[in-house]
């Protein structure tokens, strides 16, 4: 696939997001939110893709925001509508079978925090900085980041910075929980994120999505989460996978897992 605003990089099995539009700070428009969609529609059917990572163009920025320009003139009725789009193609990729790791570089406000909080890792350079700002302009989140906050940091903290609208730095950011890991630069970001998943894709691909749909639900009160890890349980016990993982272990060797 090719996209304007996208820019897709193949690296052995890991699938390398860009958002390309470093002269607005990456600042998502509905373009960048519909080829979001159906990249990772595509990623998810894609058994040769073992991991994500998701990051901005340039230094100075993961993704400033939404781009307001769009929605500056909305009507309530229409400010819902744009809302659950976001939400919408967020939740697709917290909820992409695959482990999606967003390296933050600079700036990832409103639209741009609430997009890495719906990856399933963080992982922030030196000059991040994290925030929801939009009460600064007489609104909220709309893409998640009212929920997503709160899970990954707490009540207290997150209706603070919800409220306050102040920037969350790197370092705070990690002893928060808001990121897992802090590196120096890009570099060292992207090397930390593709040393992750070259972890993860040496375990059953099967159960890793298994994972991310029981850590879901965890966060869903649709849904027991208790069911759904005993259902996913079972699933993984009829698997190629289980039989070849429990073989691999009693006769103490490396398993060779093939995703059925």
């Amino acid at each position: 696939m090719s996209f304007n605003v996208l820019r897709i990089e193949q690296q052995g099995n890991i699938k390398v997001i860009i958002i390309n539009r470093p002269k607005s700070l990456n600042a998502l428009n509905k373009e960048v939110i519909k080829s979001l969609e159906d990249t990772f529609r595509s990623i998810d059917k894609d058994a040769s893709v073992q991991g994500v990572i998701l990051t901005g163009e340039g230094e100075r920025a993961f993704a400033a925001g939404a781009d307001i320009t769009e929605f500056q003139n909305l009507e309530a009725k229409d400010g819902e509508a744009f809302a659950l789009r976001g939400q919408e193609v967020f939740s697709l990729i917290e909820h992409c079978s695959k482990p999606v790791i967003a390296v933050v570089n600079g700036f990832a406000l409103g639209g741009g925090c609430e997009l890495a909080m719906a990856c399933h890792m963080r992982i922030a350079t030196s000059n991040a900085k994290f925030g929801q700002p939009e009460v600064n302009l007489g609104l909220i989140p709309g893409y998640g980041g009212s929920q997503r906050l709160l899970h990954l940091i707490g009540k207290g903290k997150g209706l603070e910075y919800l409220m306050t609208a102040e920037i969350i730095p790197a370092s705070t950011a990690l002893s928060l929980g808001l990121v897992n890991y802090v590196e120096e630069d890009k570099v060292s970001a992207i090397e930390k994120a593709q040393s992750l998943l070259a972890t993860i894709a040496t375990k059953a691909p099967l159960a890793i999505g298994h994972v991310i749909h029981c850590a879901n639900a965890a966060y869903d009160e649709r849904v027991n989460g208790y069911h759904e890890e005993a259902k996913r349980f079972g699933a993984c016990t009829a698997t190629e996978d289980f039989k070849e993982g429990a073989s691999a272990f009693l006769e103490k060797r490396r398993a060779s897992f093939k995703g059925q």
